[in-house]
């Protein structure tokens, strides 16, 4: 286990600062704060907190795109995770939080508040209505999640935000080879390509995590995302 974050950056080779620790323990108590009131997380200890939220989020960062300047929605964002530990890193970002609870939402106003963070948008709704809206709809350079959903359904709420050239980053546990098998057929009807899928250990853990990285080859059809519920009761194949 890691004893500190910044070891856990450090063994990510990732920038650390003072002023990035700062943010982290301040998001870290704000977050046990909340989630007395609302269920964000079940993870409640400060190690667990440091590596199964915050450091899983950042593993899409290194030296290649740690200062990009790159539009990022993360869909199902939760607590925040993983777009704002993303914009912590790399403050260039311009990111937009949806989440489909008010009260999340509530709590993500209040922590961008506090960190001082610029240029986060926050939006309450359902991906499958912001994915129809021409203001959010292939507007995106990146689109992250860690939402809980198979990859085929998961693909349908986040490859129509995306614009042709950029891409979707799944975050994802080990096993996943079926789950992508499935996808393959869906990836593509959204506009989509499997590009690379990275493996990386979670810092302090012998958890491996993925990441599939999904290319937006082509613009999305009018016709995805579909109506809101329909993506899940009737995965596309």
């Amino acid at each position: 286990m890691i004893k500190t974050l910044e070891e856990g950056f450090n063994r990510l080779k990732l920038p650390y600062s003072k002023d990035i620790d700062n943010k982290f323990v301040l998001y870290r108590e704000l977050l046990k704060e909340w989630n007395k009131k609302i269920n964000i997380t079940s993870i409640e200890e400060d190690e667990e907190i440091y590596i199964k939220h915050f450091l899983d989020s950042v593993l899409l960062l290194n030296e290649d795109n740690i200062n990009e300047n790159k539009t990022v929605i993360d869909v199902g964002t939760g607590g925040g995770f993983p777009g704002l530990p993303l914009k912590i890193i790399n403050d260039n970002y311009k990111i937009t939080l949806l989440d489909s609870l008010r009260k999340r939402i509530d709590f993500l106003s209040e922590i961008t508040k506090d960190l001082e963070l610029k240029d986060v948008k926050l939006i309450h709704g359902r991906a499958e209505d912001y994915g129809q809206n021409k203001e959010y709809r292939e507007c995106y350079d990146i689109c992250v999640s860690r939402a809980v959903a198979p990859l085929n359904v998961l693909s349908e709420y986040c490859i129509p935000f995306v614009k042709a050239g950029g891409y979707f980053a799944a975050y994802k546990s080990d096993n996943i080879s079926q789950e992508i098998s499935n996808s393959d057929s869906a990836i593509k009807k959204l506009g989509g390509k499997i590009k690379e899928i990275k493996e990386i250990y979670l810092p302090g853990t012998d958890i491996i995590r993925k990441i599939v990285i999904i290319e937006k080859v082509e613009p999305t059809k009018i016709k995805y995302p579909r109506k809101a519920g329909k993506p899940s009761k009737d995965p596309l194949k």
